[in-house]
Formats: structure tokens, C-alpha cells, sequence
């Protein structure tokens, strides 16, 4: 796809719904070959705390990718220096959508005079964080309801 039909914009708390259906079903797709269905349900369970998802949208950076007007993909920035979600619409995988968020980020988080970028990354996403200069600077194994999820801790200097 070309990044032209790709726009941005800021995440507005009524985008909430259709953030948390792409959330689940984006994992549940995409991560299947990682991590177990017991490891997915427990990692999608997140959405029932709404709070949680209300303070992302509100106190982060919070861009959405839209194309014709439909979610397709979001990122969020915390601290200038954390990317807390990064997630692409399931049938638009591979079509420069990460790619044009995660350079908004960026862009954004130098702009407010960042030097470094961090986040927890998942099994799945790792391989985009390393072409995007990411380092691993360590796996991590995260017990969530009884259920050991892993990922990694990694970083980029900006």
C-alpha cells in the first residue's frame, strides 16, 4: 500500500471500541504462531480494564492510521521515550502501516527532546523493532493470571 492512503491523527476516546476489537483480533491472528491460546487470551484479557485504555488515549501520545476512513493501526508514546502499543489491523499487515507510525513516533519523541526509545516488545513484533535499530536488552517472562508471557525489553538511541 501506498503511505499516501495511510492518514494519521490523534486518538480521540471515542475510537475506544474499535481500538480494543483490533487489539484482540490482531493478537489473536497475528501472535498465533508465538505465543499459546492460553498465553493470547490471558494478553487480550487487558481490554477489560478500561481505565487502563482511557489513560493510554488521554495521557499518551496516541496516534491511529486510518485508511478510507477504518482503523487500521495504532502507536502510542509515554513519557517521550516509551512506545506502549503498537498494533496493525490484521488484513493490513505488511502494507507500510507500522512503518509510517512508528516514524511519526519517533519524530515526536525527538521533538520533545527524546534521546533514547524503549518498549516491551512482543515475540512477534521484534523482528520490525530490530530493522528499526532496536537492541534487545533482555527477554523478559511476565506472569499474568498464572500464565508465563515473554518479550523483550529493548531500546534504540535517537
Amino acid at each position: 500500500m501506498n503511505n499516501s492512503k495511510i492518514a494519521t491523527r490523534l486518538a480521540k476516546i471515542s475510537d475506544l471500541p474499535e481500538i480494543q476489537t483490533m487489539f484482540v483480533d490482531t493478537i489473536t491472528a497475528i501472535c498465533k504462531d508465538d505465543y499459546s491460546p492460553e498465553q493470547i487470551m490471558v494478553w487480550t484479557s487487558s481490554i477489560k480494564n478500561t481505565q487502563r485504555w482511557t489513560d493510554i488515549i488521554t495521557l499518551q501520545y496516541f496516534l491511529i492510521a486510518e485508511v478510507d476512513g477504518n482503523i487500521v493501526g495504532y502507536i502510542s508514546l509515554y513519557d517521550n521515550d516509551y512506545i506502549d502499543l503498537l498494533y496493525v489491523h490484521k488484513d493490513y499487515q505488511r502494507q507500510g502501516i507500522a512503518d509510517k507510525l512508528y516514524c511519526e513516533i519517533e519524530k515526536e519523541a525527538i521533538k520533545k527532546g527524546g534521546t533514547v526509545l524503549q518498549s516491551d516488545v512482543s515475540k512477534t513484533a521484534r523482528p520490525f523493532f530490530e530493522k528499526k535499530g532496536f537492541i534487545v536488552l533482555k527477554e523478559q517472562t511476565n506472569i499474568r493470571q498464572g500464565v508465563e508471557i515473554i518479550n523483550y525489553k529493548m531500546t534504540k538511541q535517537l
